[in-house]
């Protein structure tokens, strides 16, 4: 559930984009689509949404979700104040430039990096796995914040709008799938151990 939510704006800010020059009509309020700026406001109110929903449903925030709604409201507002598109659609390459950063740091800072400590309490895997993980996060990181300026300078607005939305999936997708690979077998191993010692029992 906290997964999907995550998509929310993402895909929130694909539709709203897509309703530019449309007017709604509302007991006498009317309000005209602005193209990216009114996507804009719509996904930054879906982020604090997003957020305050997490929060209900787990009773905590994760430090990468906060930094996303930090990132969202800086980057959106100077959008919307500035009426400059650039700010929103450079957004995403230094988000994911910035954690980056702070995996491939925390790899030689204390004893475990990002990756274990995020995950270390839910799963038992070796050293140089949780290297191997935090090492693809990175690449991906690195990959996903250039793409979106290739996108962005490259290519239409209307263009870097549905590939924010659909390479947000593509590439979640085919991490959650290289990590799943990547621990599968460990997560066999450590059942095995399990039953060996519950018969020793």
């Amino acid at each position: 559930m906290k997964q999907i939510a995550e998509f929310v704006p993402i895909a929130l800010f694909f539709i709203v984009y897509q309703l530019d020059g449309q007017t709604i009509s509302l007991a006498g309020w009317h309000y005209e689509f602005d193209g990216i700026f009114s996507a804009t406001a719509a996904m930054m109110l879906a982020t604090v949404l997003q957020v305050i929903f997490v929060y209900a449903l787990t009773r905590k925030l994760e430090k990468r979700l906060l930094w996303l709604l930090l990132a969202v409201m800086v980057f959106g507002g100077a959008t919307l104040i500035f009426r400059n598109q650039m700010f929103i659609q450079w957004k995403p390459s230094i988000f994911n430039w910035a954690l980056a950063l702070a995996f491939g740091i925390s790899q030689f800072v204390g004893d475990k990096n990002l990756m274990e400590r995020t995950l270390g309490s839910q799963l038992h895997l070796p050293k140089v796995i949780w290297t191997r993980l935090n090492l693809i996060w990175v690449t991906n990181f690195l990959i996903v914040g250039t793409l979106n300026l290739v996108v962005a300078y490259g290519y239409s607005e209307e263009t870097w709008v549905s590939y924010k939305l659909y390479s947000a999936i593509g590439f979640t997708l085919l991490l959650t799938i290289l990590t799943a690979l990547i621990i599968s077998p460990h997560l066999k191993d450590d059942a095995a151990k399990k039953r060996v010692l519950q018969q020793d029992d």
